[in-house]
């Protein structure tokens, strides 16, 4: 992790536990939804820690749920979306929230004709029984085309046993608006967005 700014430092070092300590205690905790963890370690100056590193065994994928959304060609790109989100809705059946479920943190490994997968970046999470809300609003951050959206929304809704254009409905509000507000904030800084 980044050497955190003097504040973090304190916080961290005397408030909270920090980003590697975190990575790791999740990970003991949801170890079937993650590379396997080994250790972290903390370093301090002057009695302050100044940077840390969470330790995981290597996992092999052999792409991110990135490439399936970028590339409309891709190969079993439906099968993909579709495992995709049963292991999601595997996640949110354990109570776990990813706060940062973004296309380079989820990792896919094809193993003959099944795709096994794996999160990464997991400092940030909660663990608490999800509404239906909570659920569908968790794909927004994986900036999908509203087709592959549909595509993922329709299989969860099948898992958890609601309508399918309700589900997608509330997925695509969910991802629009999440899509606007970065826009904005990019307009606002004078960078050109590109949809």
């Amino acid at each position: 992790f980044k050497k955190p700014h003097i504040i973090n430092r304190l916080v961290y070092t005397f408030f909270r536990d920090s980003k590697a300590k975190k990575s790791y205690d999740y990970s003991i905790r949801i170890g079937q939804f993650t590379p396997q963890p080994i250790g972290y370690i903390e370093f301090y100056e002057s009695g302050l820690i100044s940077s840390s590193y969470f330790i995981s065994e290597m996992f092999e994928y052999d792409f991110t749920i990135r490439e399936p959304l970028l590339d409309r060609n891709f190969p079993d790109k439906e099968e993909v979306l579709k495992t995709f989100a049963r292991f999601t809705f595997n996640l949110h059946e354990h109570h776990i929230f990813h706060q940062d479920y973004s296309p380079g943190n989820i990792l896919i490994k094809k193993n003959g004709s099944e795709y096994i997968f794996k999160v990464v970046d997991i400092n940030r999470m909660q663990f608490l029984p999800l509404d239906i809300d909570q659920r569908l609003k968790n794909f927004s951050k994986l900036w999908m085309k509203d087709e592959d959206l549909k595509t993922v929304a329709k299989e969860y809704a099948s898992l958890i046993n609601i309508h399918e254009v309700d589900a997608e409905a509330k997925a695509l509000r969910y991802s629009h608006a999440h899509k606007a507000r970065i826009n904005l904030k990019k307009r606002l800084k004078g960078i050109e967005v590109v949809d």
